[in-house]
């Protein structure tokens, strides 16, 4: 089963957008261990959301677009991890090790729906 991990950082901490050396050398080891043990499939950080936009569409109207910062959301998403594992357990089990790498972040889990599961 594939899983998605999505971290999310507080947008008003400049440490979250300016990563020490430490940080990246430690997130790269990660990486390279998960990506070496089949875990990983891809992981990419994000801008923060000032370089970013919102495509909005309600029902029976025209799509619309904000640009950044989103000033309403004080967690935005960080970057995600797309992941292998037998079930959620394994995947929790995985986002757990995940957010050792942080001084404070969220990390939400969620399964891929795979082609195989969609109706017809």
């Amino acid at each position: 089963m594939r899983f998605l991990m999505m971290h999310r950082l507080d947008e008003s901490l400049p440490e979250a957008w300016n990563p020490s050396q430490e940080f990246i050398a430690k997130m790269g080891a990660f990486i390279q261990d998960w990506t070496e043990r089949g875990i990983l499939i891809t992981a990419e950080g994000v801008h923060p959301s000032e370089k970013g936009a919102l495509v909005r569409k309600n029902r029976g109207a025209a799509p619309t677009t904000t640009d950044g910062p989103f000033t309403e959301a004080k967690e935005i998403i960080g970057g995600f991890a797309l992941i292998n594992a037998k079930d959620k357990a394994q995947a929790v089990e995985y986002a757990r090790q995940y957010v050792e790498l942080f001084d404070e972040v969220e990390v939400e889990v969620r399964q891929v729906v795979e082609f195989d599961e969609l109706p017809g």
